[in-house]
């Protein structure tokens, strides 16, 4: 029988340096950001540890398991997915796996129009255009899109007062501010968003077991591309 207010472990390691959260239904307990050059593999447990003795719980306590999906870092996101399912296994939960860019127009705020950025290496871009209203309920208004920064403009250019967000709308800030856009300053405690996220699909009855997350990748690895190549 699903729990009233479930006790959530967010994890999310598709960005450079990751965070952790958890949160009892909509109230966060605690959270914690990764450090930017450091392995997810290296950090990631310690801070899933900092994030529950922070929020006085412990690992077999928690109801739901939360991670982001993708797009971002192809082996983060195999660590936070692995991890979050070893976890899940382990204890019988369920889990709940969040868009990485819906989690980024999350944590941006309410905006009619808002582009959620993340680095996709090479100087490119994952995007994807939201809504996100008053209370904090996110609508996707396209797919996500691997970009170069110039078709990035090129696709968004026509929305007047579209907002810009995330990691990548930093990193292209001198382009975007030209063009007299919106950027919302940074957020990295993406975690919180993920169970914030995570919560809404578990109460619309949309947690999964974890045979059944699958990571969003957008575009083919370096490795995948190479092999075709070949």
């Amino acid at each position: 029988m699903p729990v009233r207010t479930p006790l959530i472990l967010a994890i999310e390691t598709a960005t450079r340096a990751g965070s952790v959260s958890v949160a009892r239904g909509d109230c966060v307990l605690s959270s914690f950001r990764g450090a930017p050059d450091a392995s997810h593999s290296a950090d990631l447990l310690n801070n899933v540890r900092r994030a529950l003795e922070a929020g006085a719980v412990t690992l077999s306590e928690i109801d739901l398991f939360a991670v982001a999906l993708g797009p971002g870092s192809f082996t983060g996101l195999r660590i936070g997915i692995a991890t979050v399912k070893s976890f899940a296994v382990s204890l019988g939960r369920i889990c709940v796996g969040v868009p990485t860019l819906a989690a980024v127009a999350h944590a941006a705020g309410p905006a009619d129009r808002i582009v959620a950025l993340l680095p996709a290496g090479r100087g490119e871009v994952f995007a994807q255009l939201f809504s996100v209203d008053s209370e904090r309920r996110v609508e996707p208004l396209d797919e996500p899109a691997h970009l170069s920064p110039e078709r990035m403009l090129e696709r968004y250019r026509s929305i007047p007062r579209v907002k810009w967000a995330g990691e990548a709308a930093s990193l292209h800030e001198a382009k975007l501010r030209k063009d007299g856009w919106i950027l919302v300053p940074p957020n990295p405690d993406l975690a919180v968003s993920v169970a914030a996220l995570a919560l809404r699909e578990y109460v619309r009855g949309n947690a999964v077991g974890p045979d059944q997350l699958r990571a969003i990748y957008v575009r083919p690895s370096d490795a995948e591309i190479k092999a075709k190549k070949v």
